[in-house]
């Protein structure tokens, strides 16, 4: 009997241990909500505030990130407030004295965040004052791209008081904000004051304009804060550096220098001051901010160049080497084909990645289908790695193309190996036709027009300086937007803003239209451009 009851309390403490282990099912949806503010002592805006403590309770425990650079107090205080969670409470304590009748705002940036889900309470702020009256005037706007007059989410807005504005750029402003999904920006409980304004899309969070990468806006005037103001539009830009710098020098694998510059250079040119070397081979990008050099020889310690801007020097650059080193060199060739096609009414193009010396064409064969075909013309292009095959293609028809072994010398007297590239002519139903009446409203202005595809590149720039029409044969079938610039100081490019010199990035418009282009069909738009850039 005694034997029976032990096995019976066993079986007993295993279901009992089975049942235990059993839990509700876990997931549910993800929280997506901040922390909630339920109580405050004393209560937000309050007056004649006499403590040296402010506790703020949450619905949630949270915490905070990146305390020293999201909070903020202003007036800014000789020793800041210490900060302390407790369970769901921020416990803030003044270690300074306050001043007397002062309307202090503490703004929290990002700083406050759920524990589980890291949901950030954007935009809070604590305010109180220690005077019978609080500050309460408002500036309201809008943060927007220069680009395409976009609205930029999670930009930075902040003030500086006219006499502190000496400060921008080296300390970070006390009074801030971030704009919403839609740019919008609110900056309240201000006093009555002059202030300079200014947008920001940082790279760091600092609240400091303080890397070429980042984005600025700022207003040409000063705000006199004496009312609410609204309307307030700030948009965004980033600068070309002042200074010239080469932001990567280095010689490849192949041999080939490559220079880097953080802007591109006005009528560039390389000049080299020691050795003297002769008959380098220099190529720079279209918009001048890269630089490529290939030596014919290579026996130097160290290469000093002097880079130039329409025949000045701005900058001294030496690369050095080691003589052991050696350059591994294979001649290859990109092309101008879409998708194995060559476009209606061109011609195959052939870009080497060294300079050739020469090519021989006996030696590159032809094939339409499967019959050789001799008579394409090989041309030189400009420079000294771009050759086109030109041939009266068909459509419907595979062409190959082969160059040989030992088709192409490069300037380093090597040979190719056998390169081969097939493809066909695309049909012309393919492709459309788009036609662009421009008109303009103020005769005295010139401008640009840029013809941007569905994913934002320019297909074409035109500059627009009197009423004319612009006709586009043969483009890819697709969505485009046509962009109008402003182009003030008719140099036929968009130029940007300078934050020191109080210049405004040039004004852009948009077509309201969306423009389809459908295959083998005739489009045509009259575009008026307006008199004044809205916003």
């Amino acid at each position: 009997m005694k034997k029976l009851s032990f096995y019976t309390l066993y079986l007993f403490i295993i279901l009992l241990a089975a049942c235990a282990s059993l839990q509700q099912p876990q997931g549910g949806p993800r929280d997506k909500e901040p922390p909630k503010v339920l109580a405050e002592i004393p209560k937000n805006l309050s007056r004649n505030f006499k403590g040296n403590k402010i506790d703020i309770s949450f619905d949630e425990y949270f915490k905070l990130s990146n305390e020293l650079t999201e909070i903020s107090i202003s007036p800014a205080m000789e020793i800041p407030p210490f900060y302390k969670v407790k369970k769901k409470t921020l416990e803030i304590t003044f270690k300074d004295s306050l001043e007397k009748n002062t309307t202090y705002t503490i703004n929290f940036g990002k700083a406050i965040q759920d524990v589980n889900e890291s949901n950030i309470l954007k935009n809070f702020s604590f305010v109180f004052s220690t005077g019978p009256t609080l500050d309460s005037l408002q500036i309201n706007g809008n943060v927007m791209s220069s680009q395409d007059n976009l609205p930029v989410k999670d930009a930075k807005v902040f003030i500086f008081p006219i006499q502190q504005d000496t400060l921008f750029g080296k300390k970070r402003a006390s009074m801030f904000t971030s704009t919403d999904s839609s740019g919008n920006f609110s900056l309240k409980n201000l006093k009555e004051n002059t202030y300079s304004i200014y947008g920001l899309k940082e790279s760091a969070v600092d609240r400091i304009y303080n890397s070429p990468n980042e984005e600025i806006a700022f207003l040409n005037k000063p705000i006199i804060l004496n009312k609410d103001t609204s309307g307030i539009i700030l948009k965004l830009f980033k600068e070309i550096p002042e200074k010239f710098r080469v932001i990567s020098k280095q010689i490849e694998k192949d041999g080939k220098i490559s220079y880097i510059f953080n802007k591109p250079i006005v009528k560039p040119s390389l000049k080299f001051i020691e050795p003297n070397l002769k008959e380098p081979i220099i190529e720079f990008s279209p918009k001048g901010d890269t630089a490529s050099v290939w030596l014919k020889t290579y026996d130097f310690d160290s290469l000093k160049v002097s880079i130039n801007s329409d025949g000045k020097p701005l900058d001294t650059m030496i690369i050095r080497r080691s003589k052991k080193e050696t350059y591994q060199r294979e001649i290859l060739f990109s092309n101008n084909l879409s998708d194995g096609k060559i476009r209606p009414n061109h011609q195959l193009d052939l870009e080497f990645n060294v300079p050739i010396a020469s090519i021989y064409s006996d030696n590159i064969n032809l094939l339409e289908d499967s019959t050789s075909k001799r008579d394409f013309n090989l041309v030189k292009m400009d420079g000294t790695r771009t050759y086109q095959i030109n041939y009266p293609w068909k459509v419907k028809k595979l062409y190959t193309l082969t160059l040989n072994e030992g088709a192409v010398k490069d300037i380093y007297d090597d040979y190719n190996k056998s390169l081969k590239v097939t493809f066909n002519l695309d049909e012309v139903e393919n492709y459309g036709n788009l036609s662009l009446k421009i008109s303009k409203t103020d005769s005295l202005k010139n401008y640009v027009l840029q013809l941007l595809t569905d994913k934002g590149d320019v297909y074409s720039e035109e500059p627009i300086k009197t009423d004319t029409t612009l006709v586009f044969n043969f483009i890819p079938t697709n969505k485009y937007k046509v962009r109008i610039i402003e182009d003030s100081n008719n140099n036929g490019i968009f130029d940007t803003g300078n934050l020191k010199q109080k210049v405004q990035p040039e004004k852009v418009w948009f077509y309201d239209k969306e423009i389809i282009t459908r295959a083998n069909w005739d489009r045509e738009e009259k575009i008026v451009i307006p008199k004044k850039f809205n916003p």
